[in-house]
């Protein structure tokens, strides 16, 4: 990374077995306590191989693979390390263009980037699928008694990752993270006054992807289901889709968080959409 941290990002280089000439490299980007061998990364990445595509599964900062090589850790707001990936992939990689597709937080992170960097983003294309675009609203939702054992689970999550091997904190920091009893006060006690916000709610609003998706000028898919237990729907519901004719909203009444399973097939549903999705991209630069 470009930031004198020396931290270092790993990923995992996927190379189908009958690559197919034009197609772009695509980045998978994985979502809260994911990582590269996350179970809708490796499902993907199957998926698009079997298509002729070059995939990358990235473990973005101080997540899976690259914990013990990084001091700081992720949050959405942390679009310069994408950035800085894209700058350093070899030409050799990306000379037929390069598609991003971002999973829950890591769909965040991408809407948000795409937004920052408007008609300049070095993209040819790019997804999310199930992002949080209201981070306050997110964090209301995870609160919620029926999300008890998910949040649970996420929240052990994120404190194993921020106290993991390679991390550099101060010792009021780590004890920050140890005691946050939800993930809005890990975020509002450690992620915003370590990464220079006021706190959780202003990390929440500054970092919202609604504020930067009216910018994106990269043709985008934005997958998200009205059943999503974990990302309300309201928000994508509520948004002036038309004004953006670079978005293409795909808003389903079923598959939860980042499933999208169907009878028919084990196979998830998302993958098939994107499949086509990057067929349409192709057909239009063709």
């Amino acid at each position: 990374m470009a930031d004198r941290t020396g931290d270092i990002l790993l990923g995992m280089l996927d190379q189908p077995a009958e690559p197919i000439d034009g197609h772009p490299l695509i980045i998978l980007i994985h979502g809260m306590t994911g990582c590269e061998t996350s179970v809708y990364v490796l499902s993907a990445a199957r998926h698009l191989l079997d298509c002729g595509y070059r995939v990358l599964r990235l473990n973005v900062r101080g997540a899976g693979p690259s914990r013990p090589y990084c001091s700081e850790i992720y949050h959405v707001g942390r679009t310069a390390d994408f950035r800085r990936v894209l700058w350093q992939l070899p030409e050799e990689l990306t000379r037929n263009g390069i598609v991003a597709i971002g999973y829950s937080l890591g769909g965040a992170m991408l809407l948000k980037y795409l937004g920052e960097e408007g008609a300049f983003a070095p993209l040819r294309a790019a997804a999310s699928v199930c992002a949080p675009i209201d981070l306050i609203a997110t964090a209301k939702q995870m609160m919620r008694p029926r999300n008890r054992l998910y949040h649970a689970y996420i929240l052990n999550g994120v404190k194993a990752e921020t106290l993991g091997e390679g991390a550099r904190l101060s010792a009021q920091e780590r004890e920050a993270v140890r005691n946050a009893r939800t993930v809005p006060e890990y975020d509002d006690s450690f992620i915003a006054p370590r990464y220079g916000y006021r706190g959780g709610n202003d990390y929440y609003d500054l970092c919202a992807p609604l504020r930067y998706m009216p910018e994106i000028r990269v043709p985008t898919m934005v997958l998200a289901a009205c059943d999503d237990p974990w990302i309300p729907i309201t928000h994508y519901q509520a948004f002036r889709w038309d004004d953006n004719r670079w978005l293409l909203p795909v808003l389903t009444p079923t598959g939860g968080h980042v499933g999208f399973h169907g009878d028919a097939s084990n196979r998830p549903w998302c993958d098939l959409a994107l499949e086509k999705f990057l067929e349409r991209i192709d057909s239009m630069a063709a």
